[in-house]
């Protein structure tokens, strides 16, 4: 009877043990696993705001859409102007002549290291192939019709397992159903919201 005692014993003091390391270590889990999900998710924002900002170079507006995008990236050109002369020169305003010529996107895009993973930049990072949100419009802003940009995505899609609200213990800024993003369709703004 004695040694079942102290076997029941045992096994609760083992159980209690495991439950305690477990206490521990999902908290721990849950920052790296968010820390490291967020990075690749905003370290893809960026390049797609920085390919946003190249399409807007070409066609002087943004991509609506990833196809888009991506098509006029591969197949459009920068405009390059050079100014021989000085336009500011009221006496040699005459003497002013201006260059244009063309240069590839892609080749551009190669030199900036921007070209790998154009195929896949709308796909979110740990998503399972869920693809970021993306909207492209104009709107008035201070008397101006502006060009405007947004893209983003919920920690919903990229936080798999952690993607609750029983986390928000551990984080008292985490909340599964926050954007992600950058830009916004209501002010010429690129800047991202985790900046």
């Amino acid at each position: 009877m004695r040694i079942a005692v102290n076997l029941v014993i045992i096994l609760i003091i083992g159980f209690l043990a495991y439950m305690l390391i477990g206490s521990i270590r999902e908290p721990i889990k849950f920052m790296e696993e968010k820390d490291k999900r967020e990075k690749a998710v905003i370290d893809k924002l960026r390049k797609i705001r920085t390919l946003e900002e190249h399409y807007r170079g070409i066609t002087g507006e943004f991509a609506g859409n990833f196809d888009s995008l991506k098509h006029v990236l591969r197949t459009g050109s920068f405009k390059l102007i050079k100014v021989i002369g000085d336009p500011d020169d009221p006496e040699g305003g005459d003497n002013v002549t201006y260059d244009t010529s063309y240069r590839k996107a892609i080749d551009s895009l190669k030199t900036l290291g921007l070209i790998a993973g154009l195929d896949s930049i709308q796909y979110i990072p740990y998503s399972n192939g869920k693809s970021f949100n993306i909207a492209a419009d104009t709107t008035t802003y201070q008397s101006t019709l502006v060009q405007v940009v947004e893209v983003g995505a919920s920690r919903k899609d990229y936080m798999g397992p952690y993607a609750d609200d029983r986390f928000k213990k551990y984080d008292n800024n985490y909340d599964p159903r926050k954007i992600v993003k950058f830009g916004s369709l209501s002010s010429p703004n690129l800047a991202g919201n985790w900046e």
